[in-house]
């Protein structure tokens, strides 16, 4: 077997080389794997003719058959190597044995390289790496390499892009013109800041995945049927996952089932903008939880029935629900209670044990009033006890104190305001008989300083 080589061109991104025993054609379906198998060679410190280097990184298609014989067991002097299908009809036994310890070599040289790079260049740890290695295969360095750089001038940090490669390690092999950014220049169109679309893809890389033209742009199409104003980019923010899994199957489905039960277009609007996640849970389980809300008598027409919607779609739901009822009973309240609550601001049935013992405590003992002011005034559970609720109703209960206000109030409702609204009605307007209200309502001064 000759140990000479030669080669002849016969064409754009082929060549022949010969050897005295065959002439075998291996054709490379991409520079990428031209360049993997030199650098391949390169790990081995083996060295090829210098015009077998030049066609491996001149040529896109390239034909290519290198001879190689063992000096001793395991040391590689030259070598015999086909990249594509292997015909036994090609080789010698003989060589059929080589080629076989060399690809063994070859395949232990990229494990470890693979690991390595993984570890010192995309900052997994060495569990992770061990972990995904195995899904990702590097060779050479030239192609990760570039990945990383360009990920990282789309804004990513070090620690977003280790997150996405650790979950979606093959990205270090993705086509950076034509995969990766024809999606992020889509997402950007959308009006996805930069810091929004690489804290979303921190968490889906998998996005970057999914075909353009066949799986995201016809979900893309179709959220902008159904929402109003076109708030895509809030949708991409809030619910990625619908534009990884498209909406053909779920959201599709219970959209239809909310036209069947009355829901007008402007109340599904809103749900799709802003509650997307509960649209893509199983049609089954979303028919009952509509049904429920049916069953409760909220009027479908209504904004307030996408909100019960979205309070009774958790995966936990009945749980939290039977929780909740137990805490707001241990106030004094009855099932009745509990149900007017819910009909007047549904997402009061999903907040913590903590926070709904918080208010209570603060409302009942601190402030002296009914539990059953929160049934009538349930959006109180919506604010935060430290720079709102307490503060607020400070500035109300001293007022009270001073003579300012009617006793009989309403304090529910004072919560309702807007800051500035607030600030005009109940500390702006008594500043001169109160100097201390607007320090009051920062939370800076306690009631026995007044």
């Amino acid at each position: 077997m000759s140990k000479n080589f030669k080669y002849e061109s016969d064409g754009f991104g082929k060549m022949q080389m010969g050897c005295d025993w065959e002439v075998v054609d291996v054709k490379f379906t991409s520079q990428d794997i031209c360049d993997n198998t030199y650098f391949s060679f390169k790990a081995l410190s083996a060295k090829l003719p210098e015009s077998v280097i030049e066609a491996l990184h001149d040529e896109l298609n390239i034909v290519l058959v290198v001879d190689y014989s063992l000096k001793t067991c395991s040391e590689v002097q030259t070598f015999l190597l086909m990249v594509g299908d292997l015909k036994p009809s090609h080789f010698p036994l003989q060589n059929l044995l080589l080629c076989r310890h060399f690809t063994s070599e070859i395949s232990e040289i990229h494990h470890d390289f693979t690991i390595n790079y993984l570890i010192n260049s995309c900052g997994l740890s060495p569990e992770g790496a061990i972990l995904v290695f195995k899904r990702v295969g590097l060779r050479s360095p030239l192609k990760p390499d570039f990945i990383l750089s360009f990920i990282r001038n789309h804004g990513f940090s070090k620690t977003q892009i280790s997150k996405m490669v650790r979950m979606y390690p093959q990205i270090l092999n993705s086509n950076s013109e034509k995969t990766l950014l024809p999606k992020l220049e889509f997402f950007t169109s959308l009006g996805v800041s930069e810091e929004d679309l690489a804290t979303t893809l921190e968490y889906e890389p998998m996005l970057l995945a999914r075909s353009l033209e066949k799986h995201i742009l016809p979900t893309y199409n179709f959220l902008r049927r159904v929402i109003f104003g076109g708030k895509i980019a809030s949708v991409f923010k809030n619910c990625s996952m619908v534009f990884l899994e498209g909406h053909y199957n779920n959201v599709e489905r219970n959209i239809r089932s909310l036209k069947e039960s009355g829901m007008p277009q402007s109340c599904i609007s809103l749900l799709v903008a802003h509650f997307t996640q509960v649209l893509m849970q199983n049609p089954k389980k979303f028919a009952q939880v509509v049904g429920k809300v049916k069953q409760m008598r909220f009027d479908m027409e209504k904004s307030m029935s996408v909100m019960a919607i979205k309070a009774l779609s958790s995966a936990n739901n009945k749980f939290i629900w039977t929780r909740n009822c137990e805490v707001y009973k241990r106030w004094g309240w009855s099932e009745d209670h509990v149900l007017s609550a819910f009909t007047r601001y549904p997402h009061c049935m999903t907040k913590s044990e903590k926070k709904i013992m918080q208010v209570m405590e603060f409302v009942v003992n601190k402030m002296g009033l009914s539990s059953q002011m929160i049934v009538k005034a349930p959006m109180i559970m919506r604010y935060n006890l430290e720079k709102r609720i307490i503060p607020w109703f400070l500035v109300v209960k001293i007022l009270m104190l001073k003579g300012l206000m009617d006793e009989n109030r309403k304090l529910g409702s004072v919560l309702c305001f807007t800051e500035k609204q607030f600030l005009e009605r109940f500390v702006t307007r008594y500043r001169t008989k109160v100097p201390q209200l607007l320090s009051v309502s920062q939370g800076k001064t306690t009631i026995q300083d007044v």
